[in-house]
């Protein structure tokens, strides 16, 4: 099921990344960055070095076991609560702030970062890591510690050429007046459709339809843009087709060298709210969504996020959320590793500037666009602010890397937890109740709209599984 490739450029990058990817996955990748110098651009010689790269085993001696079925992930995952019991205190109110702490904390969170979202903060340079441009830009424009949304002017243009993400000016602190369109409230939106549309009753390949009836392929990227592409060239099989799982696998692996990035990661929001209180209802619903573009650690990260969501709306303790997400996903996986060793340097670092250092000195092999580095500084934040919703969403953004995907992950876990009422309004007010996401009916919406309407889902599936 070959994709018809005439540019051979964005091939070679592909090709180049995807020796990165099969070295993390633990395969050997010893001489095919030469074998693809030597391809340059002949589309033939350069689908033999891919067809062969993606052949490689992986190594016998490689320390991880990482599947991507469903009943082997939960084979290899470790004990833990699966569903959490309801506060006995609780009514109708108490659940309907929650829903809205979380849809407000996921936006307040995306848009603090989204200023970042470009260059030096996502990259670093040479002569610097993304966190410490982070911390040159806030000191340059007196917003050091973080206490509000990022000033659009700062010394640190002159002194160091930076410049903000010219698509996210409109979060700025002067400019913001509402929650503008990102990925990261898209994939929400899409996901409360889906459940609206389908209740619980959805597989990976739904995924797909809804991503191709709502969302332009202008707005996708790396792994998404990759398995849209791919299912929109094979076609969406039509249940019951016997090479249905074959297909799958085929559309979110071919030529997809991005399929353990964080793409997934930050879609698990919307199913996850759904499920709120069920960790492991909201990691399978993670796994549905996850498995039409990732695989692996790419999987697990949603899969980790959803259940610590889902757990947030129970319990405010930022540790044993997180030993709640990790008991859903392989304790065998780079990703259990990391978010352990994630926990251990936030409960010892001494600020913030220092922990955002030891995070990059630990996961900075990684593309600042992969799942395990950002899991890793969301733990941290999360360990490390121990429930305080400005220090937390402060120190996800600082982190650098993916800003405003990390931010939005932090905001929604902790919205989840404290609910609208405790969130600071100073953070909350800015964005008046307004949010934009370039997809139909949500442009613009109300955030509490979206909340009730969540808070709908939940019911529902409370009710189709006999809650």
């Amino acid at each position: 099921m070959p994709i018809p490739t005439t540019n051979t450029d964005r091939l070679h990058g592909l090709i180049r990344q995807e020796i990165t990817q099969r070295k993390e996955e633990g395969c050997r990748v010893e001489g095919f960055a030469e074998r693809l110098a030597a391809a340059g651009k002949q589309y033939d010689a350069l689908m033999d070095v891919y067809r062969d790269l993606m052949e490689l085993p992986v190594a016998p001696d490689f320390p991880y076991a990482e599947p991507s079925d469903l009943e082997a992930i939960r084979a290899a995952r470790p004990d833990g609560p699966r569903t959490l019991p309801d506060p006995e205190s609780w009514g109708e109110a108490q659940w309907r702030d929650k829903f809205a702490g979380a849809w407000l904390g996921r936006c307040v969170g995306c848009a603090l970062g989204k200023p970042f979202e470009t260059g030096p903060f996502v990259y670093g340079t040479a002569d610097a890591p993304p966190w410490k441009h982070v911390y040159r830009w806030l000191e340059g424009a007196d917003a050091w510690p973080i206490r509000g949304y990022v000033p659009a002017q700062s010394r640190a243009a002159d002194e160091y050429g930076l410049v903000l993400n010219p698509q996210g000016m409109d979060s700025t602190r002067e400019h913001i007046r509402f929650m503008e369109t990102d990925d990261d409230i898209r994939y929400p939106v899409l996901a409360l459709k889906l459940l609206e549309e389908k209740g619980l009753d959805f597989d990976a390949w739904d995924i797909g339809r809804i991503w191709h009836r709502h969302l332009p392929v202008s707005l996708t990227y790396t792994a998404e843009l990759q398995a849209y592409v791919n299912a929109w060239t094979i076609g969406i099989p039509a249940k019951g087709d016997p090479l249905s799982a074959e297909k799958l696998e085929w559309v979110r692996t071919h030529l997809n060298p991005y399929r353990e990035w964080i793409g997934a990661q930050i879609r698990a929001d919307g199913l996850a709210y759904a499920a709120a209180g069920k960790p492991e209802l909201a990691a399978e619903l993670a796994w549905r969504d996850a498995s039409f573009s990732h695989v692996k650690n790419g999987v697990y990260g949603e899969m980790f996020v959803a259940a610590m969501i889902a757990a947030a709306f129970v319990t405010a303790d930022p540790e044993e959320i997180v030993r709640i997400g990790l008991s859903e996903i392989p304790a065998s996986s780079r990703l259990a590793h990391a978010v352990k060793q994630a926990v251990d340097i936030a409960r010892t670092a001494d600020d913030p500037l220092q922990l955002a250092a030891r995070l990059h000195e630990a996961f900075g092999e990684y593309h600042p666009i992969h799942t395990i580095n950002n899991a890793a500084l969301v733990v941290a934040a999360l360990v490390y602010g121990k429930g305080d919703f400005e220090q937390s969403i402060g120190m996800a953004v600082l982190g650098g890397w993916d800003t405003d995907c990390n931010g939005a992950t932090v905001g929604s876990i902790l919205g989840a937890a404290l609910g609208a009422k405790q969130l600071p309004e100073s953070w909350t007010a800015p964005l008046r109740d307004t949010m934009h996401a370039e997809i139909p009916g949500f442009h613009p919406i109300a955030i509490s709209e979206c909340a009730a309407r969540s808070y709908e889902t939940f019911r529902r599936q409370r009710a189709e599984l006999g809650h």
